[in-house]
């Protein structure tokens, strides 16, 4: 391929919307161009690499056992209410109406569809297990679309679903997806790694999550590098011991609270810096509404809650913050100066961080405005017992780690995968069973497999890239050699680049021969931006002295080699 004839734009300014490096070099290397917030075109560089990961990723659902299939975009709201999840969903769903007023969403993901063709077309033990997948476009209405590809309303995405006949084969299953993800995202060049998850409104069982560290990741993941513990924030636990007063010491619980004005001072911050204490001498009293029911929450003042720690607990489908009517309602006071003792509501349920069990010597919110009490003991004044306990906090760095007791340091993430274990959730809700050998009726059980491949192609920019520009793996390049014909008007010069070309095309080498009339040093920077694996350099003046100049892009200047023409394509397939 000439660079004269392919629809490449490099730019040399970045691109004002642009937060994070892969962003960035999205833009600039010309691979893909923003058409609106969140919506993106794919130029043939980007199309190139896209195309390549999805090879990727079909080769090993293939080798997997997985077949594929399409499934329409536009999806009928009749399949999404038969998991209520038409309402749960939310806002992020795009919904629309046709001509005849029949409601559909253009899909976010696809258990439904999946689950119902399995209905469908399953009636015998006989046909399973099953794994079936698509490649597909997927639409989200993002709040706050970011970071390019990262964060987008509409996204590749690889997503399969396993179909078995008891919870010992859907575990077969589920490590065989896992394997093949293993396989999938290091065939890409990445760094992937698996962390523990939390299944949220996708399924309640087991699932892993693949994240690529990244310092611009979204995604928090704790780990323990004493017993290889990783987990998402969302999902990490943390080791607790007994815990102390305000001052350091155990508290006993003799000196009766007291009530002190603290007039203006609302948040934990202010009020600690206007008695002069740590905020961890503070309990932080939050009023939720789990499931519309008020329920007040209270943790270390130094940590934040953990809400999908506190919806498991509460076994809530929802919780949210209370809005301000319904905290002065239920507490006697505005939010900052709420408590666990004596609320207004003395049938308010009362929930605490297991850190705080037992805990005494603290200082919490009076229930009155402008006031806050001391020497609280949650269980002497706040009657708080030890049903009422668990660990409901997010993980911070150097947390202890609770299945060895080493502290977990915490790292960035950019998610890429995820697989779950679904149980029966999808199946129970729309009766697709199978028959077994007595032609009794059986529940499928059911598996959830994604694969981000827009972000995935980000994600690798993310992870590879200098200065100078991206630094792409081989395998998912858009073209794994450039050709730098720096004299293409000399006969010559633009014979060897051709006979190069040719002669790489020939052995399954992807290979562009950059013929623009350009000077040497544009070349140059823009094969750097656009990160081509291996850069060969052709020109009047190197093949006069019997050589050209070879080198990957992974690699300083020092380490170009000069060799032979004839030599050349030898040496680049070495570098490969």
């Amino acid at each position: 391929m000439k660079w004269s004839k392919l629809f490449i734009q490099t730019l040399r300014e970045n691109p004002q919307d642009a937060e994070i490096d892969s962003h960035r070099l999205l833009v600039r290397a010309g691979l893909v161009r923003k058409v609106a917030g969140g919506l993106y075109a794919y130029l043939p560089l980007g199309m190139r690499v896209l195309e390549k990961i999805r090879r990727i990723v079909r080769e090993e659902m293939d080798a997997a056992g997985a077949q594929e299939i399409v499934t329409p975009v536009l999806q009928p709201a009749e399949l999404w209410r038969t998991t209520g999840r038409w309402d749960t969903m939310g806002p992020n769903m795009f919904k629309l109406r046709d001509r005849a007023e029949h409601e559909f969403a253009l899909g976010p993901t696809a258990e439904e569809v999946f689950t119902d063709i399995a209905k469908s077309l399953v009636s015998s033990y006989r046909q399973l297990p099953l794994t079936i997948y698509q490649i597909q476009w997927k639409f989200r209405d993002e709040t706050r679309p970011r970071f390019g590809l990262m964060r987008s309303k509409e996204f590749l995405m690889k997503d399969a679903y396993s179909f078995d006949t008891d919870a010992d084969g859907a575990d077969r299953s589920y490590w065989n997806m896992y394997h093949a993800y293993e396989r999938v995202f290091a065939r890409c060049g990445l760094k992937a790694v698996p962390v523990q998850a939390d299944g949220g409104d996708m399924g309640d069982s087991m699932t892993h999550e693949f994240h690529v560290l990244a310092d611009a990741g979204e995604d928090g993941i704790a780990f323990c590098e004493g017993c290889g513990y990783a987990a998402n924030l969302e999902k990490a636990e943390r080791g607790t011991g007994e815990q102390g007063t305000g001052n350091g010491e155990r508290g006993t619980g003799n000196a009766p609270f007291e009530e002190v004005p603290t007039p203006g001072a609302k948040t934990i911050d202010q009020v600690a810096a206007f008695m002069d204490l740590p905020a961890s001498a503070f309990v932080k009293s939050l009023v939720y509404a789990a499931d519309g029911k008020p329920v007040m929450v209270c943790v270390d003042g130094d940590r934040d809650v953990n809400e999908v720690k506190l919806r498991r607990f509460l076994g809530a489908k929802k919780v949210e913050l209370a809005d301000f009517e319904t905290v002065l309602r239920v507490t006697g006071a505005n939010a900052g100066f709420v408590g666990p003792v004596k609320p207004a509501d003395a049938s308010l349920r009362i929930v605490c961080d297991i850190a705080l069990k037992g805990a005494a010597g603290r200082i919490a919110g009076a229930n009155k405005d402008g006031f806050h009490l001391k020497n609280v003991d949650l269980s002497r004044d706040a009657k708080i017992a030890g049903a009422d306990c668990a660990d409901l906090t997010v993980v911070k760095d150097g947390d202890i780690c609770a299945k060895c007791g080493r502290p977990m340091t915490i790292k960035r993430g950019i998610e890429v995968g995820q697989v779950f274990k679904l149980g029966t959730k999808y199946t129970a809700a729309f009766n697709a069973v199978y028959k077994n050998d007595k032609l009794e009726e059986h529940v499928m059980i059911m598996g959830c497999y994604g694969i981000g491949v827009s972000r995935t192609l980000q994600a690798v920019i993310e992870q590879s890239h200098d200065k100078d520009g991206i630094v792409w793996p081989a395998s998912v390049a858009p073209y794994q050699v450039v050709v730098e014909n720096l004299d293409p008007d000399n006969a010559e010069a633009t014979k060897v680049a051709d006979a190069m070309e040719a002669e790489l095309e020939s052995a399954g080498i992807d290979v562009i021969v950059d013929d623009r009339a350009e000077r040497p040093g544009v070349k140059f920077k823009d094969a750097d931006l656009i990160g081509f694996p291996v850069r060969v350099v052709v020109g009047a003046k190197g093949l006069a002295n019997g050589g050209v100049e070879i080198k990957r892009r992974s690699e300083d200047k020092s380490k170009t080699r000069i060799v032979p023409p004839g030599g050349a394509v030898a040496t680049v397939k070495e570098m490969l």
